[in-house]
């Protein structure tokens, strides 16, 4: 697919925003002459979550926000799921879930949501990247209250359901060679264990490049 002057909305969390560093959205916008809207908010989930959260910005959840989206957009990226691990409280739900309050039902919700309102573009989802810790069921540095999921399975979550809309899936986590568990990949690329500096974000932005082309 040819990226100049392709509109293309990208929905997403910290990652996405960026912290203090270029963006991937910013680069594939300069090197490809792509129209690209950022719309990541740093903390925000997939899911609605059960209790308030301070910041309360953590708590626009992806489905509230595809209301304020551009509606012509040629493409939709969604890029999320590494804070429902981390620090959200909405339970994993199951897979007959369609309502926003756990996760397979927030992803039901939000890709049900982008396919209507955006049923000529190509809708695609990048999988949460590696990070610190995410073998931990009590979420980032047990952060949570109970046991939920380490993040493999909210990984397999987002491939399941992507693939039930058949929205074409970015496996990050499979494949992006960001594995913050080896010293040298954690100081080049993450060095916090999840956010990407200017090299990863780099790397993310010539896989994701690779990726929509393809299309």
């Amino acid at each position: 697919m040819e990226l100049r002057n392709t509109k293309i909305n990208f929905l997403g969390d910290s990652i996405t925003e960026g912290i203090g560093t270029i963006r991937f959205t910013d680069l594939i916008e300069q090197n490809e002459g792509a129209i690209c809207r950022n719309y990541g908010i740093s903390g925000t989930r997939i899911a609605k979550q059960t209790a308030a959260t301070e910041p309360a910005s953590f708590d626009r959840d992806f489905c509230s926000r595809v209301g304020e989206m551009d509606p012509d957009a040629e493409i939709v990226v969604v890029f999320g799921g590494t804070n429902d691990y981390g620090h959200g409280d909405a339970p994993l739900g199951t897979p007959a879930d369609r309502t926003p309050e756990t996760f397979w039902g927030a992803l039901h919700a939000l890709y049900s949501s982008l396919a209507a309102k955006y049923p000529a573009a190509k809708i695609v989802v990048l999988t949460p990247t590696h990070r610190l810790d995410e073998g931990n069921p009590r979420g980032a540095f047990d952060y949570k209250p109970a046991p939920v999921a380490p993040l493999r399975e909210y990984v397999s979550i987002i491939r399941e359901v992507a693939e039930y809309y058949s929205f074409p899936v970015l496996d990050l986590f499979a494949s992006s060679g960001m594995q913050p568990a080896i010293p040298a990949i954690q100081e080049r690329f993450m060095p916090d264990g999840l956010h990407p500096n200017n090299a990863g974000h780099e790397k993310l932005a010539d896989q994701i490049v690779k990726f929509l082309r393809a299309l």
